[in-house]
């Protein structure tokens, strides 16, 4: 349990701090692929994933022989994809507006809400290697979505940002820069 509350401290502070990482970095593009890049529901959800996906490494060392780490791994990314968007796009349709002090704490939320699922999930009984092995191919499409989204993101409004309504690179770009 430990190995995962410091997973939730961990996703916490890089994810807040990949927030302003590409304005820090003077907009390197680079920066970008991993960082909040505009203020779209994707970048939050990306800001994330990032440190999951670094966080894995740490905990894939120590847990990763466990039989059910990859499902655990996916339950934990999922939760991150679908909750941010749910509870930002739930509470905004009573709403009509964003409010800030929500949307952070979805934020912390979400990634508590998959620690624990994943620490859920990973101390069950064995579940069919099948599933691991789906668990692997399904991260690993994920992770490929997550490095091209940015570049080339879909013209969806979970990609669009609200403050300039374009997408990706191009949405940061403000009238005084």
């Amino acid at each position: 349990m430990n190995i995962y509350i410091g997973g939730f401290f961990f996703i916490s502070i890089i994810g807040t701090l990949l927030h302003f990482t590409y304005d820090f970095s003077n907009h390197n593009k680079i920066v970008g692929l991993f960082s909040a890049v505009n203020e779209s529901t994707w970048e939050h959800i990306k800001i994330a994933l990032t440190p999951l996906f670094v966080w894995s490494l740490i905990d894939g060392y120590l847990l990763g022989k466990l039989p059910n780490y990859f499902i655990s791994k996916l339950v934990g990314i999922l939760i991150i994809i679908i909750v941010i968007p749910l509870i930002f796009y739930g509470y905004k349709y009573f709403t009509k507006k964003s409010i800030l002090f929500i949307d952070i704490s979805s934020f912390y939320f979400t990634i508590l809400l998959s620690q624990w699922l994943s620490y859920l999930v990973i101390i069950r009984d064995a579940l069919p290697y099948i599933v691991n092995y789906i668990s692997v191919i399904v991260i690993f499409i994920i992770f490929g979505f997550y490095m091209t989204a940015t570049l080339v993101p879909l013209k969806l409004f979970i990609f669009k940002d609200p403050l300039t309504k374009k997408y990706g690179y191009i949405a940061h770009q403000r009238k005084n820069c």
